[in-house]
């Protein structure tokens, strides 16, 4: 054995006392991490979500109009993209361990900051801080998900950590309300919502390591699996072919091999990356609307309050949780890692629920069915875009092209809230919704031209 083949042995089996049977308390502990992942980037989302609730009382308090209020709300994903890029580069020097506690505590910092202010100018400073502390936290959740799971794992733990982001809406409006009735004023939400992430800030940095082979937590066996990548061999002759059959989808979806990218200049230049990231700008400035203006909607258009508006404003993500788990799983066990088709489907299936919603239902329940289809629909398909460029670069570059794909995810977060203030503004709900179901059919466009990659296919069929 060379040198250098025996120091990446010893790196690998490291820490020398590792367990040898199992993980922590005989279970496997990457889905003890990815679960830790759900409810840190849970309590993130929700600390986004709650300006929904918040807002049609801060107009009337600051007496501001809807653009002003778009403007509010986009301030957090304007800070949010700025800082994707830097975070990138910061994971891929030092880790996630550090960086990734200081930004959560930061997070809460600025989300009680909300809560404390006196005027639109201040409130308008701690969103932004709140934006520049969150932004990382993305990019640590995938690049953790990236290094501790296998390439047939990782659209099934990207699917769970996506859920989260779509729990955090589910939870942030009826806590929102209850919250409201305790105390009669908005600021006291943003106080109660700035206390969990403290807590798990300490629980992460003793819990998860860089790397699983850093972990005492993590077997032997568990180990080996992570990073032979291999398939399992229980796995039938005829799952496999059934998986790998598919050369009428292939030639659709433009699958071919490619050159892994391993360094960021080539990230810049590649169209799979740019192609990508444009998409998820699209999709994602769909999802913040819904996040940031229906519990305006149905306050102001349909006339709903108090705990029906706030579970109503609920039941979208409560489709979009259960869409980006089946999504992912699909994706990675019916599609073999195939991430292009359920995007394009979903993103198809979400213009035509933008459509509907035009001429949607009083019926509350009627409405909330619609709502939770909605949210099925741009969530099926919405864990493709963090996961796609895992398939196209190396695992020192993936914090980088995340980076940059989250970017353009963050841009259509803060430009579309704003847009659709100026439209309510000058128009009505009916135009929003056509505006929705546009950025849908961009979205689809924008994944339609970018290449999948088989590498990891060709190499678990080969396995």
């Amino acid at each position: 054995m060379s040198q250098s083949t025996q120091t990446q042995t010893e790196r690998e089996v490291k820490p020398a006392a590792r367990n040898t049977t199992g993980g922590l308390w005989g279970v496997s502990y990457r889905w003890a991490v990815v679960i830790l992942i759900f409810v840190v980037y849970t309590i993130a989302a929700a600390d986004r979500a709650n300006i929904g609730v918040a807002l049609p009382l801060i107009k009337k308090e600051f007496g501001i109009s809807n653009t002003a209020a778009g403007g509010i709300v986009s301030l957090l994903f304007m800070a949010y993209a700025v800082a994707q890029l830097p975070a990138g580069f910061l994971y891929a020097k030092t880790g996630v361990r550090r960086v990734f506690p200081l930004a959560m505590l930061l997070t809460s910092l600025f989300t009680a900051l909300q809560g404390m202010t006196s005027s639109v100018f201040t409130l308008k400073l701690a969103r932004i801080g709140l934006g520049l502390s969150e932004g990382p936290l993305p990019i640590g959740c995938l690049t953790t998900v990236n290094n501790w799971f296998p390439p047939k794992e990782k659209g099934t733990a990207t699917g769970i950590y996506l859920a989260a982001s779509k729990c955090g809406p589910v939870i942030a409006p009826p806590l929102c309300v209850l919250i409201l009735g305790f105390h009669g004023n908005w600021r006291e939400i943003f106080l109660w919502f700035a206390i969990p992430g403290v807590l798990l800030s300490i629980i992460w940095y003793l819990a998860v390591t860089n790397k699983p082979s850093e972990s005492k937590h993590v077997s032997a066996a568990e180990l080996e699996y992570i990073t032979t990548e291999k398939v399992a061999a229980t796995k039938s002759v005829e799952k496999v072919r059934f998986q790998y059959e598919l050369k009428w989808l292939d030639k659709l979806i433009r699958a071919k091999q490619v050159e892994p990218i391993d360094t960021s200049a080539k990230l810049f230049r590649s169209w799979n990356i740019i192609g990508n990231a444009l998409g998820y700008l699209s999709m994602n400035g769909l999802i913040y609307v819904i996040i940031s203006w229906i519990p305006t909607y149905l306050m102001t258009v349909k006339g709903f309050v108090s705990l029906k508006m706030g579970f109503l404003a609920a039941s979208p993500f409560v489709g979009a949780v259960i869409g980006n788990i089946v999504g992912g799983w699909i994706s990675d066990y019916i599609l073999n890692k195939r991430r292009k088709p359920l995007i394009i489907v979903s993103g198809l299936c979400t213009t035509i629920m933008m459509y509907s919603l035009i001429n949607a239902p009083d019926s509350a329940m009627l409405l909330g069915l619609l709502l939770f289809l909605a949210g099925f629909s741009f969530s099926l398909g919405f864990a493709g875009f963090s996961v796609y460029p895992m398939g196209v670069t190396t695992k020192e570059m993936y914090p980088v092209a995340y980076g940059i794909t989250n970017l353009g995810a963050q841009i259509g977060s803060s430009l579309a809230p704003f847009v659709v203030g100026i439209i309510l503004d000058a128009y009505n709900w009916d135009v929003v919704f056509k505006f929705l179901a546009a950025c849908s059919i961009v979205s689809v466009l924008c994944i339609v031209s970018v290449d999948e990659p088989m590498n990891e296919i060709i190499a678990t069929k080969s396995a």
